[in-house]
């Protein structure tokens, strides 16, 4: 019998034997004589699974509310903030628009300013004459 409690025990530790293996190693040493560790290691495997958790879930339960309200308030919010971030862009197209078409107007009035000194030219060189009579040769006086 001693001989089969140290094959069964050797298995055990080797953790090799099965729960029928286990069960016939208990009930071996429970009838011999000596392997006192062994017996206080499976009287205390045995105490420990027979104890209930000392922890246990709270019983009382706490209603959840209806927050239907919040997901009105989100979706609100979400809309709201979309309008606003919509209007704030339109606007800044708006502004990008005016100001390309204002220095379209600039650029068109330079052009037509330079056209309008590039005629003045001519006017440049008779600035020197002193009189019409001399502009446009005529002597009235005459």
């Amino acid at each position: 019998m001693n001989q089969r409690i140290d094959e069964l025990l050797e298995k055990y530790w080797e953790a090799e034997t099965s729960l029928a293996e286990e069960q016939e190693l208990k009930l071996l040493l429970q009838s011999a004589e000596g392997y006192a560790d062994e017996k206080a290691l499976f009287i205390g495997i045995s105490e420990i699974t027979s104890e209930e958790p000392s922890i246990k879930m709270p019983t009382k339960t706490v209603p959840i509310k209806s927050r239907n309200w919040m997901n009105w308030a989100a979706s609100v919010a979400i809309l709201f903030g979309s309008v606003w971030g919509w209007t704030v862009y339109e606007q800044k197209q708006a502004e990008q628009e005016a100001y390309l078409e204002v220095m379209q107007a600039f650029a068109l009035i330079q052009t037509n300013l330079s056209k309008g000194q590039e005629e003045m030219g001519v006017m440049n060189e008779m600035k020197y004459l002193n009189t019409t009579n001399q502009l446009f040769g005529n002597s009235l006086s005459k």
